[in-house]
């Protein structure tokens, strides 16, 4: 990289911290970053030797704005962002729903004279920053799209194959080049649909509602098979293919909503977070990912509080009082738990509002209704405090004939038909474990477990998340099985101290994988069958030579898609040890 590069680089990359500290997250500085250097970067492009028309409108371009300063440079900008966003044609599409988030109009008059001072069209092809467009010519998991600029392999997020996109270059390390997606210039062939609600593509859910069912499953499969096959160096092993949700929509039996807004300053809402954004938030009263009882109490609360111009909390800030929605609702039942968590920084009379949710004409039925005081600086759901409003906070699932009590912070599957066809595939992959014993390491709530546990001697589930575990007891007598024992710990520290051998491994690790540490511990039992369900197929290729190495081999495996319209996607495969 040349010095002339590292330099530029440097100078806007040290505007983060002030920026962070005036509330203006990484996301949110690179999106200013690409609106104010596709200005620069037009203003060059109309001098000689180029001569190119943008189709600016006259006063707002980049010599309308960047001798300005203060109050002035801040009007200038956002009445451009606004203008720009107007435009027809790909000039529009850029800008549309444009708005300022550097309020600090000493931090804008900054990174306007440092993009001012340089001159981008003739700059090193390494400076991040450059503005590119090609074809996605594949989707590697998760989310990863593949773009050629010349013999440069370029990663840009949030697209599908086939979709001809522009996009800048934010990231340029040890070989790898990524881009920052900023607009699909023409759509994909398998783009075959409309999209499915208001907010699309805006939100951050749903990346492939426009592509059909049939081929999310195709691109997935081919996504794992991949992973697998580079993980595995060639070694043979048996595909089973991808099973798909029984439904496609409204499967999603738990959703946490966020409280903020929009725009900065803009009005409250409810719903989830723009795409690439850490404080924008879409009101979600379409969403097709979950059941419309969920949706009808959304906008409830959402209506309830607008009206009554209730603060949220801004994380930056650390103010507000409104923070998430979390819902709940039983797919076997219909049973709903509704869960409103705020700060304690203000006090309101919730009564109202469990009176409006109750009176909802709803298909299910509302069983719980929660306050929960959450003063915790990160922005994560739990609970300080929880006051119940209404009725209980728990309700009862069924899954595979064994009964489950779910409450506020359980984990269980969050599409509970697809996870009756994962854990009949976990079954069959577990196989015979009559007078075994089963260890399941990283259990949850011990639904695998408990499915193990009818035919083997006995089966010690590991968790390190206590009310799992008290969930997993509760559970497991519920069901009347006394074979079940549940550890609360971490997998790395709980194996030092058990005494028993295991015959059979289940292994249901979160995202990350398995920590590198537990995984020889887990190796060293040298049991003859290992079955591994990941929820991210790469932590599964990283894990799978650490395998192969002990001496086992990969058998079968096959994916399971939970997730429809998403990235994600499960994989389970069935391990066998050959050597010794």
């Amino acid at each position: 990289m040349s010095e002339q590069s590292t330099t530029i680089i440097s100078k806007v990359w040290g505007l983060c911290n002030p920026l962070r500290d005036d509330g203006v997250s990484y996301g949110d500085y690179l999106e200013q970053l690409t609106y104010l250097i596709f200005l620069k970067m037009s203003d060059e492009y109309s001098k000689p030797p180029y001569k190119r028309d943008a189709s600016i409108p006259a006063g707002y371009g980049w010599s309308d704005m960047n001798m300005l300063k203060g109050a002035e440079l801040e009007e200038q900008y956002k009445a451009t962002l606004e203008k720009l966003g107007e435009q027809s044609g790909i000039l529009g599409q850029i800008f549309k729903g444009a708005v300022n988030k550097i309020s600090n109009a000493a931090i804008l008059y900054r990174v306007v004279q440092m993009i001012d001072k340089e001159k981008w069209v003739a700059m090193s092809s390494d400076v991040k920053g450059e503005i590119y467009e090609g074809v996605i010519e594949k989707v590697d998991f998760p989310n990863k799209g593949i773009v050629m600029t010349g013999d440069q392999k370029v990663t840009v997020k949030n697209g599908m194959p086939g979709q001809k996109v522009r996009f800048m270059i934010n990231k340029k390390r040890s070989g790898r080049v990524e881009g920052r997606l900023l607009e699909v210039l023409e759509k994909s062939p398998l783009e075959t649909r409309d999209p499915v609600c208001s907010i699309f593509p805006e939100c951050g859910g749903c990346m492939y509602q426009t592509m059909s069912y049939e081929n999310q499953l195709v691109m997935k499969e081919r996504q794992v098979r991949d992973l697998l096959e580079g993980a595995l160096n060639g070694a043979d092993y048996q595909w089973e293919g991808i099973h798909g949700s029984p439904i496609e929509f409204r499967y999603r039996n738990k959703m946490e909503f966020s409280f903020g807004d929009a725009y900065k300053d803009g009005p409250l809402t409810l719903g989830l977070h723009k795409k690439g954004s850490t404080y924008d938030v879409l009101t979600a009263n379409d969403c097709k990912l979950v059941h419309e009882d969920m949706t009808k109490i959304l906008t409830c609360v959402h209506e309830f509080f607008l009206k009554r111009n209730v603060s949220y909390y801004k994380k930056m800030q650390h103010t507000g009082y409104l923070r998430h929605l979390l819902l709940r609702r039983g797919v076997t039942t219909g049973e709903i738990l509704v869960h409103v968590i705020t700060t304690s920084q203000e006090e309101h009379d919730l009564q109202p509002l469990k009176e409006e949710l109750l009176a909802l004409p709803l298909e299910g039925k509302i069983v719980g209704i929660m306050h929960i005081i959450n003063d915790s600086l990160s922005d994560v759901v739990q609970s300080d405090e929880t006051r119940i409003l209404y009725g209980q906070d728990f309700f009862y699932e069924t899954l595979l004939g064994l009964r489950f009590k779910i409450s506020t912070f359980s984990f269980f599957q969050p599409n509970s038909l697809a996870a009756e066809v994962l854990y009949s595939v976990v079954r069959q992959y577990i196989g015979d474990t009559k007078d075994k014993v089963v260890f399941d390491l990283y259990s949850g709530t011990g639904t695998i477990a408990q499915l193990a546990a009818s035919v083997a001697d006995e089966v010690i589930g590991v968790e390190i998340v206590e009310e799992a575990v008290e969930a997993a007891k509760q559970n497991a007598a519920l069901n009347n099985l006394s074979n079940c024992k549940f550890i609360a710990g971490d997998v790395l520290k709980v194996l030092d101290d058990l005494t028993e051998k295991p015959d059979v491994i289940i292994l249901d690790p979160p995202r990350d994988g398995i920590h590198p540490k537990a995984l020889p511990k887990i190796l060293s039992y040298g049991v003859d069958h290992i079955v591994y369900i990941s929820c991210k197929a790469t932590s599964l290729a990283r894990d799978l030579p650490a395998f192969l190495a002990a001496g086992y081999e990969l058998e079968k495996a096959c994916s399971v898609d939970q997730f429809c319209e998403t990235v994600h996607v499960e994989v389970v495969c069935c391990l066998h040890r050959v050597n010794s």
